[in-house]
Protein backbone atom coordinates (compact mmCIF):
# COMPACT_ATOMS: atom_id res chain seq x y z
CA UNK A 1 0.00 0.00 0.00
CA UNK A 2 1.37 3.45 -0.92
CA UNK A 3 1.56 6.51 1.34
CA UNK A 4 -1.27 8.02 -0.71
CA UNK A 5 -3.48 4.93 -0.14
CA UNK A 6 -2.78 4.97 3.61
CA UNK A 7 -3.52 8.70 3.81
CA UNK A 8 -6.92 8.26 2.15
CA UNK A 9 -7.95 5.74 4.84
CA UNK A 10 -7.25 8.13 7.75
CA UNK A 11 -9.80 10.70 9.01
CA UNK A 12 -9.16 13.89 7.07
CA UNK A 13 -6.90 11.79 4.86
CA UNK A 14 -5.86 13.32 1.59
CA UNK A 15 -5.99 16.85 3.06
CA UNK A 16 -3.03 18.90 4.34
CA UNK A 17 -3.75 22.04 6.35
CA UNK A 18 -1.47 25.06 5.98
CA UNK A 19 -1.53 28.69 7.10
CA UNK A 20 -1.90 31.15 4.27
CA UNK A 21 -3.55 31.67 0.91
CA UNK A 22 -3.00 29.75 -2.33
CA UNK A 23 0.44 30.64 -3.69
CA UNK A 24 2.05 30.98 -0.23
CA UNK A 25 5.36 29.29 0.58
CA UNK A 26 3.51 26.79 2.79
CA UNK A 27 1.23 25.97 -0.14
CA UNK A 28 4.28 25.34 -2.35
CA UNK A 29 5.83 23.16 0.39
CA UNK A 30 2.62 21.08 0.58
CA UNK A 31 2.83 20.42 -3.15
CA UNK A 32 6.46 19.33 -2.79
CA UNK A 33 6.05 17.11 0.26
CA UNK A 34 2.54 15.70 -0.34
CA UNK A 35 1.67 16.18 -4.03
CA UNK A 36 -1.08 13.55 -3.86
CA UNK A 37 -2.97 15.42 -1.10
CA UNK A 38 -5.30 18.41 -1.29
CA UNK A 39 -3.68 21.49 0.28
CA UNK A 40 -6.25 23.30 2.45
CA UNK A 41 -5.60 26.97 3.41
CA UNK A 42 -6.33 28.40 6.87
CA UNK A 43 -6.03 31.98 8.13
CA UNK A 44 -3.89 31.08 11.15
CA UNK A 45 -1.43 28.48 12.39
CA UNK A 46 -3.86 27.70 15.22
CA UNK A 47 -6.68 26.93 12.77
CA UNK A 48 -4.43 24.70 10.64
CA UNK A 49 -3.37 22.68 13.70
CA UNK A 50 -6.96 22.50 14.98
CA UNK A 51 -8.04 21.02 11.63
CA UNK A 52 -5.76 18.06 12.35
CA UNK A 53 -6.98 17.67 15.95
CA UNK A 54 -10.62 17.62 14.78
CA UNK A 55 -9.94 15.25 11.89
CA UNK A 56 -10.91 17.78 9.21
CA UNK A 57 -7.40 17.35 7.74
CA UNK A 58 -5.06 14.38 8.00
CA UNK A 59 -1.99 16.51 8.65
CA UNK A 60 -0.69 20.08 8.76
CA UNK A 61 2.45 21.61 7.27
CA UNK A 62 3.87 24.38 9.45
CA UNK A 63 7.06 26.51 9.14
CA UNK A 64 9.13 26.36 12.33
CA UNK A 65 12.65 27.62 11.55
CA UNK A 66 14.33 30.01 9.12
CA UNK A 67 18.04 30.51 8.37
CA UNK A 68 17.70 34.30 8.51
CA UNK A 69 15.53 34.88 11.58
CA UNK A 70 15.73 31.59 13.55
CA UNK A 71 12.51 30.26 15.06
CA UNK A 72 9.34 31.11 13.17
CA UNK A 73 7.02 32.39 15.88
CA UNK A 74 4.32 31.86 16.92
CA UNK A 75 4.30 28.74 14.72
CA UNK A 76 7.19 26.93 16.44
CA UNK A 77 5.69 27.36 19.90
CA UNK A 78 2.26 26.26 18.70
CA UNK A 79 3.77 23.13 17.14
CA UNK A 80 5.57 22.28 20.41
CA UNK A 81 2.34 22.69 22.39
CA UNK A 82 0.15 20.85 19.86
CA UNK A 83 0.91 17.26 20.93
CA UNK A 84 0.83 16.29 17.25
CA UNK A 85 3.47 13.95 15.84
CA UNK A 86 6.08 15.21 13.39
CA UNK A 87 6.14 12.66 10.58
CA UNK A 88 8.30 14.48 8.02
CA UNK A 89 10.08 17.75 7.33
CA UNK A 90 11.52 19.68 4.42
CA UNK A 91 13.88 22.64 4.12
CA UNK A 92 12.87 24.94 1.27
CA UNK A 93 14.64 27.97 -0.19
CA UNK A 94 12.63 31.13 0.41
CA UNK A 95 13.10 33.65 -2.37
CA UNK A 96 10.97 36.70 -1.79
CA UNK A 97 9.77 38.97 -4.58
CA UNK A 98 8.26 42.44 -4.53
CA UNK A 99 4.94 42.34 -6.43
CA UNK A 100 2.80 45.23 -7.63
CA UNK A 101 -0.15 45.91 -9.91
CA UNK A 102 0.40 45.76 -13.64
CA UNK A 103 2.27 48.76 -15.05
CA UNK A 104 3.55 50.11 -11.72
CA UNK A 105 7.22 51.08 -11.35
CA UNK A 106 9.36 50.30 -8.34
CA UNK A 107 9.71 54.04 -7.68
CA UNK A 108 5.89 54.26 -7.23
CA UNK A 109 5.87 51.85 -4.29
CA UNK A 110 5.53 53.31 -0.78
CA UNK A 111 4.48 50.25 1.26
CA UNK A 112 5.09 46.50 1.08
CA UNK A 113 2.66 44.11 2.76
CA UNK A 114 3.42 40.59 3.92
CA UNK A 115 3.44 38.16 6.81
CA UNK A 116 5.60 39.54 9.65
CA UNK A 117 8.05 36.63 9.28
CA UNK A 118 8.59 37.40 5.59
CA UNK A 119 8.97 41.12 6.30
CA UNK A 120 11.65 40.37 8.90
CA UNK A 121 13.62 38.53 6.20
CA UNK A 122 13.86 41.62 3.98
CA UNK A 123 14.06 44.58 6.39
CA UNK A 124 17.39 45.87 5.03
CA UNK A 125 16.33 45.61 1.38
CA UNK A 126 13.00 47.36 1.95
CA UNK A 127 14.81 50.12 3.85
CA UNK A 128 17.24 50.62 0.96
CA UNK A 129 14.27 50.89 -1.40
CA UNK A 130 12.53 53.43 0.86
CA UNK A 131 9.53 51.14 1.23
CA UNK A 132 7.65 50.87 4.54
CA UNK A 133 6.70 47.35 5.72
CA UNK A 134 3.04 46.65 6.56
CA UNK A 135 2.06 43.43 8.32
CA UNK A 136 -0.52 41.13 6.73
CA UNK A 137 -1.76 37.64 7.62
CA UNK A 138 0.18 35.90 4.84
CA UNK A 139 2.55 36.41 1.90
CA UNK A 140 0.13 35.26 -0.80
CA UNK A 141 -2.78 36.86 1.07
CA UNK A 142 -0.91 40.17 0.84
CA UNK A 143 -0.49 39.64 -2.90
CA UNK A 144 -4.23 39.01 -3.23
CA UNK A 145 -5.00 42.19 -1.21
CA UNK A 146 -2.66 44.31 -3.36
CA UNK A 147 -4.26 42.95 -6.53
CA UNK A 148 -7.78 43.59 -5.25
CA UNK A 149 -6.96 47.14 -4.11
CA UNK A 150 -5.28 48.15 -7.38
CA UNK A 151 -3.33 50.83 -5.48
CA UNK A 152 -0.15 51.70 -7.39
CA UNK A 153 1.68 52.70 -4.18
CA UNK A 154 1.23 49.27 -2.54
CA UNK A 155 3.27 46.13 -3.11
CA UNK A 156 3.42 42.66 -1.60
CA UNK A 157 6.43 40.65 -0.47
CA UNK A 158 5.56 37.14 -1.61
CA UNK A 159 6.69 34.14 -3.66
CA UNK A 160 7.18 34.94 -7.35
CA UNK A 161 4.50 32.36 -8.16
CA UNK A 162 1.91 34.50 -6.36
CA UNK A 163 2.29 37.09 -9.15
CA UNK A 164 0.75 34.63 -11.61
CA UNK A 165 -1.96 33.53 -9.18
CA UNK A 166 -3.14 37.11 -8.51
CA UNK A 167 -2.26 38.88 -11.78
CA UNK A 168 0.57 41.03 -10.40
CA UNK A 169 3.91 42.10 -11.86
CA UNK A 170 7.24 41.19 -10.30
CA UNK A 171 8.95 44.49 -9.52
CA UNK A 172 12.06 42.93 -8.03
CA UNK A 173 13.22 39.36 -7.44
CA UNK A 174 15.21 38.25 -4.38
CA UNK A 175 14.37 40.99 -1.88
CA UNK A 176 15.37 38.72 1.03
CA UNK A 177 18.41 40.05 2.91
CA UNK A 178 20.11 36.64 3.13
CA UNK A 179 21.01 34.83 -0.11
CA UNK A 180 20.77 31.49 1.76
CA UNK A 181 17.28 32.13 3.10
CA UNK A 182 15.61 28.77 3.81
CA UNK A 183 12.71 27.63 5.98
CA UNK A 184 12.13 24.27 7.65
CA UNK A 185 8.54 23.03 7.41
CA UNK A 186 7.30 20.13 9.55
CA UNK A 187 4.46 17.80 8.63
CA UNK A 188 2.33 16.96 11.66
CA UNK A 189 -0.42 14.40 12.23
CA UNK A 190 -2.45 13.17 15.18
CA UNK A 191 -0.52 10.85 17.53
CA UNK A 192 -2.98 7.97 16.93
CA UNK A 193 -2.97 8.25 13.12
Amino acid sequence: MTDADQTEQQPGGGRVAYQGAPGAFSHEACAELRPWDEAVPFDSFEAALEAVRTGDCGCALIPVENTTIGRVEPAASLVEASHLATISEVWRPIRLALLGVEGVRLSDIRTAESHPVALSQCVRTLGQLGVDPVEAFDTAGAARAVAEAGDRSRAAVAPSAAAGVYGLSILRHDVQDNADNRTRFVLLCAQNA
